[in-house]
């Protein structure tokens, strides 16, 4: 039988207020637990539906942690200081939130029985390819190149070593996450390099020629989902890739791909040579394609055209705002 119950950590942020729509449309209940450091806003479209359930706590808080998962069936772990730059700049907090925070989750989740712990990782951890030509999958050895990353790997490899057979865990590795939410963010590579050009702005491009991966936030929520829902053999103590092989871009193509639509700004766009980076990466999704059934419904051109259209509808006031971004 499906979990009934879930909960959401992190339900106010850009994956979470997505992922909190497509459960309860699929008609879970669905309780989250947020600071609201980044706002409400995000929440707003679901606070009279009676199947959701908001708490304004804090991870860090071990009481605030067990009131989260009372009666719940399955966690998704979002919640956490996202990103290199956040983590760099705030490093105490970062270690706090997703360090000391998880572990109390993972904590109360084991006191409560609750059987099935997704938790939200990155393909930030390999690093840098060690084959230039290839990609790297589930088996490749992790390579953790910044604190974000370093936290990462510390945890799944805690959640993915632990013998509590009671409780289920998952590690999700999200490639480079685009596309609308609730939560709008504007710092993120495919949504403010279109938000850029699609104002007209000079968009300068640091190393063009280095890969990463990107899937759209409804995708990434699905693949959420689908770390739920499938059997117990299938995702027990294992990681999986979210995102779609076809999907590694290079910085340089995603700008080309934002050109085709905008081309009266081709001339906007300067390159800054950059020889070493140290993420560099292409990965392969084949493992949650095969074993999840798990197929991407938007690839990068469709999120570029999205935020084209945001952009020029007016609808987002004040873009620069800090609002739209993460640190």
């Amino acid at each position: 039988m499906k979990p009934q119950k879930i909960l959401i950590t992190g339900g106010a942020g850009y994956i979470g207020s997505v992922l909190i729509g497509q459960l309860l449309a699929q008609g879970y209940f669905v309780r989250t637990i947020d600071n609201l450091s980044f706002g409400d806003q995000a929440l707003a479209g679901y606070s009279h539906n009676s199947e959701f359930e908001f708490l304004h706590g804090d991870i860090r808080n071990s009481d605030d942690c067990k009131q989260a998962v009372e009666s719940i069936d399955a966690v998704v772990h979002l919640a956490a200081i996202v990103g290199d730059p956040a983590c760099k700049k705030n490093s105490e907090l970062a270690v706090a939130v997703n360090k000391i925070g998880s572990q109390n989750l993972l904590d109360a989740a084991r006191n409560a029985k609750v059987s099935r712990f997704v938790f939200a990782s990155t393909c930030s951890n390999y690093g840098k390819m060690p084959d230039p030509d290839g990609y790297v999958d589930e088996s490749t050895t992790l390579n953790p190149v910044s604190l974000y990353a370093e936290l990462k790997v510390g945890f799944e490899q805690q959640l993915l070593n632990h013998s509590d057979s009671s409780i289920t865990p998952v590690c999700l590795r999200f490639a480079t996450a685009y596309g609308l939410s609730p939560r709008i963010r504007l710092d993120l590579t495919v949504n403010e390099f279109t938000k850029e050009l699609t104002l007209g702005r000079k968009l300068e491009i640091y190393g063009e020629q280095f890969w990463r991966p990107y899937c759209h936030t409804s995708d990434i929520a699905q693949a959420c989902i689908k770390a739920i829902e499938s059997e117990k053999s299938v995702v027990s103590h294992k990681a999986f890739n979210v995102g779609d092989t076809q999907e590694n871009y290079q910085k340089k193509t995603i700008v080309e791909m934002i050109i085709r639509e905008l081309p009266e700004f081709k001339e906007n766009v300067i390159y800054v040579s950059k020889e070493e980076d140290p993420r560099d990466y292409r990965v392969n999704f084949e493992r949650i394609k095969n074993q999840l059934q798990f197929k991407i419904t938007k690839r990068v051109r469709d999120g570029i055209k999205e935020y084209i259209e945001l952009i020029q509808s007016g609808r987002l006031k004040d873009l620069d705002s800090s609002k739209y971004k993460n640190i």
